[in-house]
C-alpha cells in the first residue's frame, strides 16, 4: 500500500473511532493498563505496581536499555557533542538545511515550553520536591535516547532534488527496517499530524491568549469593550481581545513558517537563546537571593525522593504508594518536558548539514540537559527556595492539613514564586513568567509546524506542504478562540501514539547505531578550520 492510501486509510480509523467512542481510548493511553481495575491492583491494592503506566516503562526502560547497549554515550560523548555545536566542525558544503546549532535551538524551541513552566511547577504540586529528582532520573536515560532517535534520523533521511532534507522517525522505520515496517512509519506520521495541531499548536495559541486576555483585564477590567465577553451558544462566549490575540498569533506564525525549514531555523536561532537566557537569567537571581535556602532546598529533594512523608496514608503500603506518586509525577513530567524518545526532536535534527549522523546524535544529546537538568531544575529550586512549595496540594496533604491559604498549581505557582523570589529586585517577577510563557508558546509552534511539515510529505507528497501549513495557521488563529480541554487530552494521546513506533525503531536499530558509534569514535575528526589548512 502506497504511503497516500495508508495514510488516508488511518485517518479513517482514527475519525471513525472518535465517532462511535469519542476520544476516551486515546486518552486512556497515558494510564494503560491502569485503567482496569484489575490489573491496576497488581499483586495488591497495597502494592499496586500494575498501576504504572506501561508508556512510562516503555520510555524509562528503553532510555535504560540504550544506554547500557551503547555504553553511556551522554557521558562519554557529551562534550563532543558541546564542541560540535560550537561549530568547529561545520562544513558549509555538506548537505542539509541548519548548521549544528540551529538545529538543536529548532528542536529546543519545541521542546522548552510549558513543560518548564508549569510542569515543574505541576509535578512539585502532586508529587513534592522529590518529583525533582526523578525528573534529573528521566533526563539522564532520556539523552540516550535523543542521541539514538536524532543520530538514525540523520543516517536515514532523503536528500530532496532541490537540496532540502526529509527526515524523522519516519524515513528511519522505512529505511531501516524495510517497507514491510511501513505501516509502523504511517501511524507515526499520521499521529505527528495530529500533535502538530493539538499541543504543538492550538494549545501553544490558547496559553498564550489566554495569558494576555488575563493581563489586559488586570489593567482595563472585564467589562471593557476589548475584554467583555459576548456569548456565542452554549458555554462558548467571546471577546473581542481574544479575536485580536489569535489575528497577532496566527500572523506572526504564518510570516514564519510559510518560508520554510531555514526561516525557522533562522527565527529560532534568535529566540530560543533570547528566551532561555531571560528566564535562566531570573531563576539564577532568585535562587542566589535564597542561597541560605538551597542547603535545605537539595536535602528535600533527595531525602523525599525515596522517603516523602506518608503519615497521613493510614494504610498498610501508604509508603509505596506516596512513593510511587512522586515517582510517576516526577517521570511524567521530566518526559512531557524533554520528549526524549518521541521522535519529535530527531524530525529537526535530520536537517543538519553533516554527514556524520553520530556527530548529529551528539548534538541532540545536550537537548535534555538544557531543558531539564538546567531550565526545569532552576523553575524547580525557584519555586522551593521561596516556600511556592507549600501552596501545593502535596504540602498540605503530607506536611500541614491546616494551610488553609488557596493553593496554585502550574504557571501560577511559578508566578508566585518569580514575584517572591525578585521582590528585592523589583515588584513584578511574575511579569517575566508571563513573557516567557508567550515567547516558549510561539516558538513551540514554530517549530511544531515543521515536525506536522514533514509528516505531511512523507505522507501525502510535496504538494501537501502548502495547505499544510495554513491549515496549521487556521489551527493557531481557532487555538486563541476556544477553550481546548479536549485538544489537551487528544494531542496528548497522539503524542503517546507517535512514541511506540519510535521506540519500536530504536530498540530494532541498536546493533546497527552501536556500530556507528564505534566506527565514528574510533577515527580521527578534524575541525572545519584544520581540513581546510590541510588542503
Amino acid at each position: 500500500m502506497s504511503r497516500l492510501k495508508a495514510g488516508l486509510t488511518a485517518f479513517g480509523i482514527i475519525f471513525l473511532i472518535i465517532i462511535i467512542w469519542g476520544i476516551a481510548p486515546f486518552e486512556a493511553v497515558w494510564s494503560f493498563p491502569g485503567n482496569f481495575d484489575f490489573i491496576k491492583n497488581l499483586p495488591s491494592s497495597d502494592l499496586p505496581i500494575g498501576a504504572i503506566p506501561l508508556m512510562i516503562i516503555a520510555l524509562v526502560g528503553t532510555g535504560v536499555f540504550a544506554s547500557i547497549k551503547l555504553g553511556f554515550p551522554q557521558i562519554r560523548h557529551f562534550w563532543h557533542g558541546v564542541k560540535v555545536t560550537m561549530g568547529i566542525y561545520d562544513n558549509p558544503e555538506d548537505e542539509g538545511d541548519l548548521n549544528h546549532f540551529r538545529a538543536l535551538t529548532t528542536a529546543l524551541s519545541a521542546t522548552v515550553g510549558i513543560g518548564n513552566i508549569a510542569g515543574v511547577a505541576t509535578a512539585l504540586y502532586y508529587g513534592g520536591p522529590g518529583a525533582l529528582f526523578w525528573m534529573w532520573v528521566t533526563a539522564f536515560f532520556g539523552t540516550t535516547l535523543k542521541y539514538a532517535e536524532c543520530s538514525l534520523s540523520l543516517k536515514y533521511r532523503e536528500i530532496r532534488p532541490d537540496g532540502h532534507t526529509a527526515g524523522g522517525p519516519m524515513y528511519t522505520i522505512e529505511h531501516g527496517l524495510g517497507i514491510k515496517w511501513r505501516w509502523l512509519a504511517v501511524a507515526f506520521a499520521v499521529f505527528t499530524i495530529i500533535c502538530s495541531f493539538a499541543t504543538g499548536n492550538a494549545v501553544q495559541s490558547f496559553t498564550v491568549s489566554d495569558q494576555i486576555y488575563s493581563e489586559v483585564s488586570q489593567i482595563v477590567g472585564p467589562e471593557h469593550f476589548l475584554t467583555i465577553k459576548h456569548a456565542l451558544s452554549g458555554n462558548f462566549s467571546l471577546s473581542l481581545q481574544q479575536v485580536i490575540n489569535g489575528l497577532i498569533m496566527a500572523g506572526i506564525v504564518a510570516l514564519v513558517i510559510i518560508g520554510g525549514i531555514r526561516r525557522i531555523g533562522h527565527v529560532t536561532g534568535v529566540l530560543a537563546p533570547v528566551m532561555a537566557t531571560i528566564y535562566v537569567t531570573a531563576a539564577t537571581a532568585i535562587i542566589f537571593s535564597r542561597i541560605d535556602a538551597l542547603g535545605e532546598s537539595f536535602s528535600m529533594i533527595f531525602r523525599w525522593a525515596f522517603n516523602p512523608p506518608a503519615e497521613i496514608a493510614g494504610i498498610a503500603g501508604g509508603s509505596f504508594l506516596v512513593f510511587m506518586n512522586t515517582l510517576l509525577w516526577g517521570i511524567k513530567r521530566g518526559l512531557y518536558s524533554n520528549e526524549a524518545g518521541q521522535g519529535s526532536a530527531a524530525i529537526a535534527h535530520s536537517t543538519a548539514k553533516t554527514k556524520y549522523a553520530i556527530r548529529e546524535g551528539s548534538v541532540a544529546m545536550l537537548g535534555p540537559f538544557i531543558d531539564t537538568i538546567l531550565i526545569c531544575t532552576l523553575t524547580g529550586l525557584a519555586i522551593i527556595t521561596t516556600g511556592a512549595w507549600k501552596y501545593t496540594g502535596f504540602y498540605v496533604t503530607r506536611i500541614d492539613p491546616n494551610f488553609t491559604t488557596n493553593l496554585l498549581n502550574g504557571s501560577l505557582l511559578t508566578s508566585l514564586a518569580f514575584k517572591e523570589g525578585l521582590s528585592w529586585l523589583f515588584g513584578y517577577g511574575d511579569k517575566i513568567v508571563t513573557l516567557s510563557v508567550l515567547l516558549f508558546a510561539i516558538s513551540t509552534a514554530i517549530s511544531w509546524s515543521f515536525y506536522g511539515d514533514r509528516a505531511s510529505e512523507y505522507l501525502f507528497g510535496h504538494k501537501a506542504i502548502l495547505p499544510y501549513r495554513w491549515i496549521f495557521v487556521f489551527f493557531i488563529f481557532m487555538g486563541a478562540i476556544v477553550p481546548l480541554e479536549a485538544a489537551w487530552a487528544f494531542g496528548d494521546a497522539a503524542l503517546g501514539f507517535m512514541t511506540f513506533p519510535n521506540l519500536i525503531s530504536l530498540i530494532l536499530l541498536s546493533t546497527a547505531l552501536r556500530k556507528m558509534t564505534k566506527k565514528y569514535f574510533s577515527e580521527k575528526h578534524l575541525t572545519y578550520k584544520e581540513q581546510v589548512e590541510q588542503r
